[in-house]
Formats: structure tokens, sequence, C-alpha cells
């Protein structure tokens, strides 16, 4: 034998034992050795080289029990049934040793069970660290705390597959078990022994074995079935499955367990939450097999322990939601319907079911019939409804108390408790078990009182009214519908400051942000609740029985019915299918956020934001997040935790797939169809129960409002054809209450059939059109007349026009023709006026139609949009109603374009309007007594004035009926006048304005309103002292439209109101723009010059357009009441612009050739006007010849330095700048050469002799103020300056020397004595000096 390399070894060999037999653990081997020796009575034992003898072997075997814990995990997995097997032998059959019982009881077993395990973990285990306790929840998720435990939940460790039917697992039978239940039928049964030694036992094991409940729980339930299984006594009756000595330790086992948990939650709050999960779990299984009776007793206890802690607690939350969470995992069995007796009577409670099966269940739930019985009971939560339905009457009297308003401290557990109970009316309506109507209507029965509950929530509730409808809810936020019900509900803030108490300050668990979601009140729910809240509503109102919910109604006042109703108005909207593009704007806004939380979370982790930083900005509340389910497993306020993980892996997956999205879309619009035929089947339960009473009118408008407010959001046409039929049936049998009571409902009714009649779908039209001719042939029955539908309708179309963005023309002529060949076939009315009627409606409503068409082709142009809507509001003269909407129509487009004085125009209008019908209904010292009143404000509101032939009485049936012919509507429509005039900057009308608004708040002695009045006028005022010389209101220009393209306007001339400095640049840019995309841009074309047109130079084939600027023009007897820039600038209606030109064609020239045209134009109404342009209606001109245009000239310089001169205060560069332009050497020319050219000689002509001297006395004039600005700007001027103003007299004395000989020249003829002088002059008989005819 030879050696490689001195002996060095060339391979290792390792053996490794493969063994199902062999431990290959010494702690393992130990203990299993010490329970076979004690098995087979084989002493002594001999473990290794150990010799172990009978009386030492108790201490061995308890130590080797405790070693256990010591052992590898993989051997332990290995034969861990074995392991479980031996150790529960040792509880149930303790072994004789040395004649004594060896150590048996729990502590063996629980020792093991429970021991924490130092040893650590093997890295190739990938151990799942929380198991999902609850199938019908998986937030709550026990967290076992020992290796042993995981090692068990992975392998499915005997009884823990929850999922499957715990009723059909018995079969599975278990080593262990088998070993107790079969092999020794005599001795002690494990599940009684256990549960005595759970009683019995203290201190650290008791201790252990609550942080495991679990494990023993299932165990205890595994082995009370298997027992059943094996003595046959499934089928017994349950009162005698079980003995009264076992049923009194689990009796006392629960007890202890629920006062562990209301004394300790506060310490141990992981521990509490597992154990209160726990023993639901036990509680929910002991009903498959226990007397139902009992284990109701049981849940009593734990319910009387809870609640005997809650009212010593200040903040109750973390308590109540872990009986939430006890009653949650209760009521998820699954005969928890059966349980609840759904078809006794409200009598005391019988014996409950004896079945197991879900078929018995089933079979012995729904067989008694309904019988008549108190309704009353049924729909509160009653003693006799919470005896007879025990565990229902639970959930529901949770929901009432978290969901009360006055409840302290619970607002965070609304979203828990909603969701339990939307949760289990889930599980009903998915059970196939509760398919059949009848059956469903049983089940429903059970939750009658819910409908209660969520009435008594009404304000609490999310508004979701305001979110897609600008009006919000109807009735159910008037404060004045709540005040006389009972003092619940008053809000508690309103009572704590009529109480004259602060506010107190709600306590909320740490884990909570408190984010109300609006002011209201201060525990509104979340929109989601509210919205889960609404589905448990309509799921009942869906299901119960009618009868049932018939009479209920009849026994509910006035108050509650309309509350009700106030309920459905808000399902209406929460349920509104919003369509698809929603879902993908929330698609896209999901993603944005997760990638934002993503990023936070990245942060974080990376610790560019410390903890402190983030504890400090949450404290803030900047990190706004909902309350979550639990108190204890919520993230709430955690940075930080290793067993909760913020991400889940299918986050990764954010975008949906168009597919996805339109599925969303479905479900949603078929959650609509569905929600809103409920709702339209309880108002018709609703009516059927009110028309027999005496306070039917307002239940049933009520009704309308719901009715109307459905029409008027996004439905189905499935739904549509049933509301349109109901509609109908409720106008043909109470027309009474549209035509006489509700009318503003009758506007509202008009207006929604109008809307649907311009339907794309055909099925909508021909029901619209159908429920509207009837409408009309209704009214015309009452009184031979439709006077109100028809100007409701006509109403209806204007403002359906005015504001409807999608509305279709076509499809409306065409539902009008259908009204028309209705009217047309009704043989009954034939031979009425009825037909007629209807025809001249119809035509009526195709005129609106065609300006309306018009209006849509001019949508881009704001001028023609106004003049259009201008037009039908003229034609509307006669209907002030009609006039008053298009009046409030283009107030609205002003407002939208920031042209408040023409809004604020409207606005007054409106109001003369309503002023002047308002005068002949009632005679009112106070009140204007029409447009007179308003003159001051504007010249133009006498053309509201109601004098023509064929003005409509205001008393006559359907006229001035709108909300704005009232006093209330008159000031109403003032204050917003008062308010656009201040917004445009014209405070004396803002004080006009208030002239008619005070004497009306003074007869009413509303001081609180004058104060608020005089307040604003010296806000006003002020800002006029504030804005001296600062204020600036439009520029104005003459536009003229010439060519065939521009239909109308061909040869028109407007002058438009543009804003303060626009200029002329600006607005040509503007409208060779707009009519240049209209027409082509090489088809428009602006003339550059103000000449006349001759329009027969012109290219027939394109659009012309002059554009001018023009001034205000005033006469000289106007000067003296035109005084500020204010008055300088309101109520224009002369403009004028000049053009120069020279005899020979030319524009400029010498200054004694240059004429000027100054041309005046007359408007039609004065400016601010309700429309920015308005019409040319005369023109005149004068021609200034040279030196009058030289005079001119003359006078404007002057008028520059007198105004230079006098400012106050002084500014000394506008001086200077004005100086130079009339003496510096520069422009010396400029007033010298105008002198010598009309100045040197004496002119011919005796026509221009008045010319002449008036030239010569402007310059005298000149010089004078010359140097008056001289001696001004000496005194203003530093030391730097003294040499330019010396400069500057210089000049002015060269040119006062020039113009010296040409000013003292005076024409001889002017002054000749009028009559020859006599001695003795008389001041009283000399007549004044004339220019005599030569």
């Amino acid at each position: 034998m030879k050696w490689v390399d001195n002996h060095k070894g060339v391979f290792n060999v390792e053996v490794v034992a493969v063994s199902s037999i062999h431990t290959q653990d010494p702690y393992l081997d130990k203990f299993f050795a010490l329970v076979n020796a004690l098995d087979e009575h084989m002493f002594p034992v001999r473990i290794g080289d150990m010799r172990i003898m009978e009386n030492n072997l108790e201490n061995e075997l308890k130590s080797s029990i405790s070693a256990l814990n010591s052992s590898q995990l993989e051997p332990v997995v290995r034969f861990l049934h074995l392991l479980l097997d031996k150790l529960i032998l040792l509880v149930v059959r303790p072994p004789v040793i040395a004649g004594q019982i060896g150590p048996g009881g729990l502590g063996g077993s629980v020792h093991y069970a429970t021991m924490a395990r130092s040893a650590v973990r093997p890295a190739s285990l990938n151990l799942n660290r929380s198991r999902s306790l609850s199938n019908s929840n998986p937030d709550i998720s026990g967290t076992p705390t020992s290796p042993d435990d995981e090692v068990r939940s992975i392998i499915g460790s005997k009884a823990m597959d929850r999922s499957c039917n715990r009723m059909s697992s018995h079969t599975e039978t278990s080593s262990f078990l088998q070993t107790l239940t079969g092999r020794l039928p005599t001795k002690k049964l494990f599940h009684e022994e256990l549960a005595l030694q759970w009683v019995v036992c203290s201190g650290s094991v008791r201790e252990s074995a609550l942080q495991q409940a679990w494990f023993f729980f299932e165990l205890m339930v595994k082995s009370m079935v298997h027992h059943l299984y094996f003595n046959d006594k499934l089928d017994a009756p349950r009162k005698s499955r079980f003995p009264e000595r076992f049923m009194d330790d689990i009796a006392a086992l629960v007890s202890t367990i629920a006062s562990d948990i209301v004394s300790r939650f506060q310490k141990d709050t992981e521990m509490v939450e597992r154990l209160n999960t726990s023993l639901a779990f036990f509680l929910n299984d002991l009903l498959s097999v226990m007397d139902r009776g009992f284990v109701f007793s049981l849940i009593k206890t734990c319910y009387k322990q809870v609640s005997s802690k809650l009212y010593s607690l200040p903040n109750p939350s973390v308590l109540v939601s872990l009986r939430l969470d006890f009653l949650r995992i209760v009521c998820s069995h699954e005969h928890y319907v059966t349980l609840n007796l759904p078809c006794s009577l409200l009598t005391p409670p019988a014996s409950p079911s004896p079945s197991v099966s879900s078929a018995t269940s089933q079979s012995s739930g729904f067989s008694t019939n309904v019988q008549d019985q108190k309704i009353a009971n049924m729909f509160e939560l009653s003693v006799p409804f919470r005896q007879q339905h025990y565990l229902a009457g639970l959930v529901l009297t949770e929901l009432a108390v978290i969901l009360d308003p006055d409840a302290e401290g619970l607002f965070g557990l609304h979203k828990k408790v909603i969701n339990m109970v939307h949760n289990l009316l889930s599980s009903h309506d998915s059970d196939p078990r509760y398919s059949d109507p009848q059956t469903k209507a049983r089940v429903a029965m059970l939750y009658l009182p819910l409908i209660g509950i969520i009435m008594e929530t009404v304000p609490q509730l999310y508004d979701f009214t305001e979110t897609h409808n600008q009006r919000g809810r109807p009735i159910c936020i008037a404060p004045d519908d709540y005040e006389s019900e009972s003092g619940s509900m008053i809000s508690q803030t309103v009572a704590m400051a009529i109480a004259g108490t602060s506010v107190p300050q709600l306590t909320r668990p740490g884990s909570f942000l408190l984010t109300s979601s609006s002011g209201r009140q201060h525990t509104t729910f979340s929109a989601e609740s509210s919205r889960s809240l609404l589905i448990c509503l309509l799921w009942v109102l869906k299901n119960a029985d009618e009868t049932v919910l018939q009479k209920w109604f009849t026994d509910l006042s006035v108050l509650q019915l309309n509350r009700l109703l106030d309920l459905l108005y808000l399902c209406v909207s929460c349920f509104e299918y919003k369509g698809k593009k929603v879902f993908e704007r929330m698609n896209s806004l999901t993603f944005k956020k997760s990638k934002d939380m993503r990023a936070k979370l990245e942060e974080a982790i990376l610790g560019s934001i410390g903890a402190r930083q983030e504890m400090v900005r949450r404290s803030r509340g900047q990190l706004e997040r909902s309350p979550s389910g639990s108190a204890f497993g919520s993230q709430e306020n955690l940075r930080w935790r290793k067993d909760m993980t913020h991400w889940r892996q299918n986050t990764e997956k954010l975008d949906k797939s168009r597919a996805e999205i339109e599925h969303e879309a479905l479900i949603d619009g078929n959650l609509a169809t569905e929600a809103n035929l409920i709702i339209l089947d309880t108002l018709e339960i609703v009516v059927q129960t009110v028309s027999v009473t005496e306070s039917k009118e307002s239940i049933l408008g009520g009704v309308l409002k719901v009715l109307l407010h459905s029409m008027a959001c996004n439905q189905s046409a499935v739904y549509l054809q049933h509301c349109f039929a109901t509609q109908r049936a409720l106008v043909s049998k109470f027309p009474e209450l549209l035509f006489e009571e509700e009318t503003e409902q009758c506007a509202d009714l008009c207006l929604r059939l109008l809307r649907h009649c311009s339907s794309s779908i055909s099925t909508i039209r021909s029901h619209a059109s159908a429920s509207l001719y009837l409408l009309m042939r209704q009214n015309f029955e009452i009184g031979n007349n439709f006077a109100r539908v028809k100007m409701q309708v006509t109403m209806s179309l204007s403002s359906l026009v005015g504001t409807s963005q999608n509305f279709n023309e076509e499809f409306l002529r065409r539902s009008l023709k259908t009204i028309l060949t209705y009217a047309e076939e009704d043989l009954e009315l034939r031979e009425t006026t009825f037909p007629d009627q209807v025809q001249d409606l119809v035509f009526n409503l195709h005129m609106i139609l065609s300006d309306t068409v018009k209006m849509k082709e001019h949508q881009e142009d704001p001028e023609m949009l106004i003049d259009l809507m201008y037009r039908i509001a003229k034609g509307y003269q006669t209907s002030p109603d009609l006039r008053l909407t298009w009046l409030q129509n283009m107030a609205g487009k002003h407002s939208e374009r920031s042209n408040h004085a023409e809004a604020a125009q409207c606005l007054v209008h409106s109001a003369a309007l309503v002023a002047e019908y308002l005068s002949m209904l009632e005679d009112r010292k106070y009140l204007p007594v029409g447009c007179v009143t308003f003159q001051n404000i504007s010249s133009n509101v006498l053309e509201e004035s109601a004098v023509s032939d064929d003005v409509v009485s205001p008393d006559e049936e359907g006229i001035c009926s709108g909300k704005y012919f009232t006093e209330s509507g008159l000031v109403g429509l003032l204050e917003q006048a008062a308010a656009s005039f201040s917004m445009a900057g014209m405070y004396e009308a803002v004080n006009e304005v208030y002239k008619v608004l005070i004497p009306i708040h003074e007869a009413n002695r509303d001081a609180k309103k004058l104060s608020t009045i005089h307040g604003k006028l010296q806000e006003a005022f002020s800002k006029i002292v504030h804005q001296d010389g600062k204020r600036m209101f439009g520029t104005y220009f003459r536009v003229g439209f010439y060519g065939t393209k521009f239909g109308d306007l061909d040869e028109q001339e407007f002058v438009y109101k543009e804003p303060a400095i626009t200029k002329l640049a600006e607005i040509s840019h503007r409208l060779e723009g707009f009519y240049g995309e209209r027409f082509g841009e090489d088809v428009v074309e602006v003339i550059k010059d103000s000449n006349p047109v001759d329009k027969c130079k012109l290219d027939p084939n394109k659009a012309y357009i002059q554009i001018t600027y023009v001034e205000p023009y005033f006469d000289t007897y106007e000067m003296k009441d035109r005084i500020t820039y204010f008055d300088k600038n309101y109520n224009l209606r002369r403009f004028m612009y000049c053009t120069p030109f020279t005899l020979d064609g030319r524009a400029h020239g010498d200054l004694h050739e240059q004429f000027k045209r100054k041309t005046i134009l007359t408007t039609s109404h004065a400016f601010p006007y309700i429309k920015t342009r308005v019409n040319v209606t005369h023109k005149e001109e004068i021609i200034l010849t040279p030196i009058e245009v030289a005079i001119e000239d003359m006078q404007k310089k002057t008028q520059e330095l007198a105004f230079a001169t006098h400012q106050d205060p002084a500014d000394p560069k506008m001086l200077q700048m004005v100086l130079q332009g009339s003496v510096g050497t520069t422009v010396n020319q400029g007033p010298l050469e105008v002198a010598q050219v009309f100045l040197s000689e004496i002119p011919s002509d005796p026509k221009l002799f008045r010319h002449h001297n008036k030239l010569r006395l402007c310059f005298k004039d000149f010089t004078k103020r010359c140097e008056d600005a001289l001696r001004k700007n000496k005194s203003l001027i530093g030391p730097d300056q003294k040499e330019y103003q010396r400069e500057l007299e210089r000049n002015y004395h060269r040119l006062k020397e020039a113009l010296q000989p040409l000013i003292n020249r005076k024409i001889p003829q002017l002054y000749k004595a009028v009559l020859p002088v006599t001695c003795h002059r008389d001041s009283f008989s000399r007549m004044s000096l004339r220019k005599m005819d030569l």
C-alpha cells in the first residue's frame, strides 16, 4: 500500500442518514424514548449512556418536554403529528409512574406548545409570518409568535383549513384524535380535559395559553366534532350532545377570556386583538356543534363584560372596535340567517332549530307564513326584535350606536361598522340558498330597522348632490326641516352654542386622522361609507315585502316620510352613472397617486426625510388618510413596521386595461339602473300609501322632486321608460298637485321632458313626447287653456338653449312633430281650441330653435351671440318671465367675459322689468313705481315699460310666477347689479342702485341690511376719492361692415365698446383674425382710412371692415352737467371722429389748405348698454376751414398749458414737456407759423373776420398761459435747471416779439360803433356790440 502525498486525503465521504423512524435529534429522541417506556412499562430506560430509573422518570420526562424547545426545526416538522399525538396523550391519559399519576394536565403540553424558541431559524424556510384567520375579512390576521405555530400554519395543521365546510371536514381522521376517541373510549375526552385544565390553570401556563389561544380553541373544536362523529351523536338533539359539566367549563372559560380582553386591551393591544379574534372564531364554530341558545348566552356574556367597561372609558373606540371584530366573525357563520329565526313572529324566543346541514336549515328556515303583527316592532330595534333576531339585533344596534351623531369618539369606526353590514348583505345576496324572492323577503325582514337607522343619519351623509350639481341637496340640508324634530337631529355644535359653552373637542384614537369632508357637521361620513350605507338601504328596500313596507309607511309621520324621500334623492345622486371618461380619469389619478406614495416610501427608507420631520408633518395634518378599519392593525400613524407591508405585489399593475375600464363602466351603469329602479319602486309604494291620507300634498311634492331629480341625472333608457310611466300616472292621478301647488316643479318637469325630447335614443324621445303632450292635455282639461305649461315649456326651451352644450336641435324638432301629430289625432279634443294652441306653441318653439341654431353658429363671435340673445329677449317683450330668463342669460355671458358694466345693465333691466310688473300686482309706496325709478341708473331702462296692447296681466295664471317676481327677487337682482357695477368700477352707479334699495329695507325695518348697504356705499365713495384721475372705463370704435358675405351685418355701422386702453391695432387684429378664420384670410380686408365708403368701388366677393377710433362728443351746454370723469364716460350716445382732408384729395397739406371733417355719430342706445355694440342711427358732418382747424389746435394747446400749470400736485416734467412744445426753439415754427399764415393779413372775405379775430384772441390767451407756465416752472426747478429756464424764457420772449404785431392788429370793421356816439354814456340804454352788415 502506498500513500499519496504523505498520507494526504484525496476525497471526503459524508454519510447522511435518511430515515422516517429515527429523528436524529437528541431532544426528540429522548422524549419519544421516555414516552415509549411509559407506554410499554419497560424500566429502566437506556438513552445513550444514561440509564433512567422509574423513580426519577417523572423529572426526566418534564425536563425532556422543556428541552424539546431546543430541537431543530426540520425534524420537528417531520415528526409533528407524532409529537402532538404523544403530548395530547399525556394530557388525556396521565401515565402511572411508580404508583402515582404522572405529569398530565395542560401544563405539559402548553409548556411545549407555547414556549418561545431560541433556536435560529434556518434560512431555507421562507415562512409566512401572518395567516389569514377569516375568510370573510382577510384584514384581520393573527401573528403567531413561535416558529412551531408557523410550521403548523404551513402544513395546515389539523383543522386549520377554514375555507372548507367545517361540517364536512369531520371525516378527515387524524391519528392523535382517533387515539383519544377510538382507543380509549372509557377514558377522559380531550376537549373536556382541555377545557377543565384551561379554566383551572394560572400563572405563566395560563399566560402562555392565552398567547396561543387560537391553537387550543381549534384543537378543542376538532375534538368535539370527532367525539360527535365517532359516537354517532351528530343527529342527536343539541342539548344532549355534551355534559353539563363541560358546558359549565366552556362558559367559565369564555367569561374569563372576555374579562381578560376587557381588562388588558390598553396594555397588550396586539395580544388582545388576537385573543378577541380567536374567541370569536371559537364561538362561531360552537354554533355549528352546540346548543345555539347556550352559545348565544356566551355571546351575551362577552357583550355584558364589554358594555360594563365601556361606560367608564373616556375613549371607547378601541374596545368598540374589538367588539365589532368579534361580532363580524361570529356573524360570518354559514347559517347566520337561520340563527336569526327569520320567519318566526315577534313573540318570546322559541327554541332554535336543531338542524345542522345547510339543506335542513333551509327547509326549516322559511316555512311559516307572514302573520300580520305590530309592524312598528319590525322596523325598530325594539326588545322583541332583538330577542327574536338576536345576531341581527346586535349588528344593527352596533350600527345605530356608532352612527349616532352624539357618540363621542366613535367617528373612526363608521367605515368599519358600515362595511360589516354591507358585507353581510352582500353574502346574503350572492347566497344561492336565498335566491328565491320570498326567501329574500324573509332575510330582508331581519334588516328592516336599518331603514330607520339610516334615516336618522341623513344630515351626516356625504352630500353627493354637490359634486355633479351646483344646486346641492333640495330639502334635506334645510335646517328648519330638522329643527322641529327631536333634539337628536340638532348638530352637537349648535346645541353647545345654544347652551353657551364651547364645542367639545372630539377625542379620537391615535391611529385616526380626522378629515371631515364637509363643514356641515363635524361627523360627516366619507363618500365611500355613505355609498355603502345607501347600498344597504336599497338592498333592504328592494327585497323587503311590499305590504310590510306599505303598512310601515302608513305609520310614519310626514316629517319621517320626507326624510325617507331625502334619502332617496341622495341615492339618485350617489349612484348616478358617471361614464367611461370618469373611470379613465380616476385610473390615471390612482396611478399618479401610487407613484407619489412609492416616492414617499423610498424617501423614508433612504432617510432623506427623517422620522422627526415625518412626525411634524403628520401633526400638522398634512398626511391625510381615511380612518382604517381596525384600531390596531391600522398603518395610519406608522412610519415603518416589519410585520405590515405597505406594498403588496399586485399593486404593481396599477394601470387598468381598456377592457377593465369598460367592464367597470358597464357594472357602474347596471348598478345605476338597478338603484334607480329600486328608488322608483319605493316611490310607487309611498304614493300608494299616502294617496289616501290627508297630508298627501307635502309628501307627493317630495316624491315629484326625487322623480325629477332622477330625470335630470344620466339614466339608462330602461329606467327612463319606467320613470316616464310613473310620472304620467302621478300627473293624471294628482293634476292639481302640479298645476296649483308645486308650480316650480311644473317648470322643472317641462325642462326635464324637453331635454329628453332632444335625446338621441328614439324610445326615450317617444316617451318624453307622450309625457309632454299629456301634460299639456291635462292642463287644458283643468281650465280650457294650458297657459302655464305653454309658458313653462317656452321658458324651459330658452334655458335649455342658453345652458346646455350637447343639446340636439334636430331630435327636438322630431319630438315637436310627434306632439303635433298627437294633437291632430286626438279625437276627444278635436272640437276645442286645444289643437290650435298646441300648433302655436310648436311654431313658437321652432322659431326659438332657429335663433338658437344661429347662436350655435356664432358661438365664437361674442358680439353676434349677444345680439342674437338680445333679439330673442326682445321677441319675449310680452312674456316677462322669458324676457327675464334671457336678460339673465346675457348677464351670465357678460360676466364670463368680464364685461361687468354690461352685466350690471342686464340686471338693472331685469329689476326694472320686475318692478314694472310688481307695481301692477301690489301698490306699495316703498317699491319702485316701475322703469321710471331706474332712469338715473340708465336712460335705456324705459324700454322695459309694459305699455303695449298685448301685455299680459301679472295676475293671470302662470304669468310672473317665477321666484324673481317678488319683493325679495327684486332686492336680489338689485344687489347683484350693485356688485357688478362695483366690479366695473362705476361706483356712482352703485349709489344710484342703492337709492332704490334703501327705501325697501327701511320699510322692512331691516337694520342689518341697511348697515351692510351703508358700509358698501362708504366703500364706493372712498374708492371714488382714492382713484381720482386713475379711473378708466371703455374705449370706443366705429366699425362698419361692407360685403354680402356678412349677411345681416352688410352695410351696418356699429359703435363697439372695448376694454380701457384698447389700441386700434388690437381691435383691428381681433376682428380681422376672427372674420378671416370664418371667410378666409384673403377674403377679409380692413379699410385703413375713415373716409366715406363707396360700395360701387368694392370687390363684391370680399368682406370689408372699416374701423375708426371715436371719442364721446358733448355739446357745450352738456359740459356744465358732465363734470367728473364718470359723467363724461356714462350714458354716452354721441361719438365723434375727425378726418383731415384737402380740396385736391390729399389727406394732409399746408396750413392754409388743411381742412378737417368732423363726423358725429348717434347710437340707438346709450353706453353702457346690455350689449357691447350698438347700432349707429344718425350721422352728421361738420366741415372745418383751415382757420377753424388752426383755432381748434391753438385752443387745445392753451388748454394743455392751463392744465399743466394748475395741476395739483404739480408735475414739473409734464409742465416742461408742454412748455417745450409751445415755446421751445425746435417747434418755434408751430404756433408762430400758424400766426404768420393766418394773422399776417386781414382776410378779404368778411365772413372770415370773426375767425381771424377769434384766432388773434387765442394767441393772446396762449402767450398769457405761456407766461404763467414759465413762472410756475421757475418756482419748481432746482439750481441745476436754471440755465434751461433761462433758455425757455429767451425763446418765449422771441416768440412774444414775433407775435406782438400780429396779435395787436385788429380788424377795424369789427370795432365800428353800432350807433353814433352821444355825449352822455348810458350803460343801460347802450346795445351790445354787434357785427354790422356792410
